[in-house]
């Protein structure tokens, strides 16, 4: 199987700054793409940013304070978040669309266990 194993979350000030790192391991025969989603308390999980390639996405209340990065011989994707706000607050969880055996097979889906980010004086 696979396994996606996030790090990085904590308390910061608002302002601050955080790296999280997700590794992805088990069976992989190739990463389509990679991203980072977060739930907030009483609300849906939501994008953050997503990596396909070189090519990059982010949602607006995160673009110009959000940086995506992708490490392909670890397979692992990063995001660096700055001048963090309050509403940055939330579980962020990991997504990784992966083909498990060959080139032909589908992309399947997996999600990290979660880790929080909390921003508060």
């Amino acid at each position: 199987q696979v396994q996606l194993v996030e790090s990085g979350g904590g308390l910061v000030q608002p302002g601050g700054s955080l790296r999280l790192s997700c590794a992805a391991s088990g069976r992989i025969f190739s990463i389509n793409d990679m991203g980072w989603y977060r739930q907030a308390p009483g609300k849906e999980r939501e994008l953050v940013a997503r990596i396909i390639s070189s090519s990059t996405n982010y949602a607006d209340s995160v673009k110009g304070r959000f940086t995506i990065s992708r490490d392909n011989a670890k397979n692992t994707v990063y995001l660096q978040m700055n001048s963090l706000k309050p509403e940055d607050t939330a579980v962020y969880y990991c997504n990784a669309g992966i083909k498990i055996t060959s080139a032909f097979s589908p992309v399947n889906r997996f999600w990290g266990q979660g880790t929080q980010v909390t921003v508060s004086s």
